[in-house]
């Protein structure tokens, strides 16, 4: 499957729709743990996100996700707008000049993406943090490529571990952010990070779907 620059707009305003139907969820998850504002965050960067697309529909991989990162560091509050931004900056980098794809291409890009979050967040798997969502996400992802998985079972599976993820942190204790102040009692709680790149993870399997 090949995937276009027209794919990204879909997949952005996709994200875009998850984010705003979920920013109240969102925002609860995170009035237990941090500051109380991640969907309201999430869904001022994404209403930004989707202000530029109409100027965008014509330009490359790089320039799109590069505006889009732009877009969430200066509008999205807290850490969530430096680790997002950071990670379709360092997506965009793999991108440049581009305006197609494969799926291999793609895995290549959302590990960019997280090595842009682990940049920035400074944090590994198992401190309560959207990396727990991410992380295993793309092992399967790249397991299921290796195995001859089509794009569908591959982004179905992917969205399955980033689920697992979300609720694997319930449990954890937070040791980075807003939530690591608390302690134990973090415990408990699900991650609000975590459950936004799900939703973005699902978003791009939704994509993907219409392509079929």
């Amino acid at each position: 499957m090949t995937i276009h620059s027209q794919d990204i707009i879909k997949f952005l305003e996709k994200a875009a729709s998850k984010i705003k139907k979920n920013k109240e969820f969102l925002t609860q998850l995170d009035s237990a743990i941090g500051d109380g504002d991640h969907g309201i965050n999430m869904d001022r960067g994404f209403s930004k996100i989707m202000s530029t697309l109409d100027s965008l529909k014509d330009k490359d991989m790089g320039t799109i996700l590069r505006t889009c990162s732009m877009a969430l560091i200066s509008t999205v509050g807290g850490a969530s707008g430096p680790l997002y931004g950071t990670a379709f900056l360092y997506a965009s980098k793999l991108l440049n000049g581009k305006y197609e794809i494969d799926m291999n291409e793609l895995l290549e890009v959302l590990k960019a993406a997280l090595e842009g979050i682990q940049m920035r967040g400074k944090a590994v798997e198992g401190e309560k943090t959207m990396i727990d969502a991410i992380a295993p996400a793309l092992k399967v992802f790249e397991e299921k490529l290796k195995n001859g998985a089509s794009p569908i079972e591959i982004l179905e599976a992917t969205v399955s571990a980033a689920k697992k993820g979300v609720e694997n942190t319930i449990p954890m204790k937070a040791t980075k952010g807003r939530a690591s102040y608390l302690g134990d009692r973090s415990i408990g709680h699900q991650d609000p990070g975590a459950t936004s790149s799900y939703l973005i993870f699902e978003a791009m399997l939704e994509t993907l779907k219409e392509k079929v």
